[in-house]
């Protein structure tokens, strides 16, 4: 990334090597706005940074912390929400531009009665968990797989999961978790 990307003429504020700066190099103003969200069925009302990524707005502000912060660069899977029903990197998206809009968090998965969702009992039945750190990003993006109807076979439904990653490797035993959800219990 170049030093100075650019120069933004009505707050003048630079963008300098990743990071908000004036154009004289000094930090740049904290610039706060309200953000209205759909949280799990619920409506929220914050004020963030406007460089505040959603995962930040989830875990800090409205105390989600069942979304995980992995790699904060989009390449582990572990901050994967749902955003108006699709699944995002959360540590990719800015809280700002998530305003008005509804999100899904693990925490919001569970059913009307409060019974964990299918795939949270997937994953417990087929242990497909070790450490649990990856989980609820695995779970996001399990459900959201089988709702975009890709879980038509393992090897698309390793696909269709690649953007998460379990250290532990427990893939083997995510796949059969998800494939129990997508076939009704009816393994292929």
């Amino acid at each position: 990334m170049s030093d100075c990307v650019d120069i933004c003429p009505a707050w003048r504020v630079a963008v300098v090597n990743g990071s908000a700066a004036a154009a004289d190099g000094t930090p740049g103003p904290v610039v706060r706005v309200p953000v209205s969200l759909r949280v799990n069925g619920a409506e929220r009302r914050i004020e963030v940074d406007t460089r505040t990524s959603l995962l930040d707005a989830l875990r800090d502000a409205l105390g989600l912390t069942g979304t995980k912060k992995g790699c904060d660069q989009g390449q582990c899977g572990a901050c994967t929400v749902h955003l108006d029903g699709k699944r995002v990197l959360s540590c990719l998206t800015l809280a700002a531009s998530a305003d008005g809009r509804d999100v899904r968090t693990i925490e919001g998965l569970e059913r009307d009665d409060g019974a964990p969702h299918p795939m949270q009992e997937a994953f417990a039945r087929h242990d497909a968990l070790q450490c649990g750190y990856c989980t609820p990003g695995q779970i996001m993006s399990a459900v959201a797989l089988i709702e975009e109807g890709r879980a038509g076979s393992d090897d698309e439904v390793r696909e269709f999961m690649s953007g998460n990653l379990c250290r532990c490797g427990a893939y083997p035993h995510i796949v059969d978790a998800i494939r129990d959800v997508a076939t009704g219990g009816r393994r292929a």
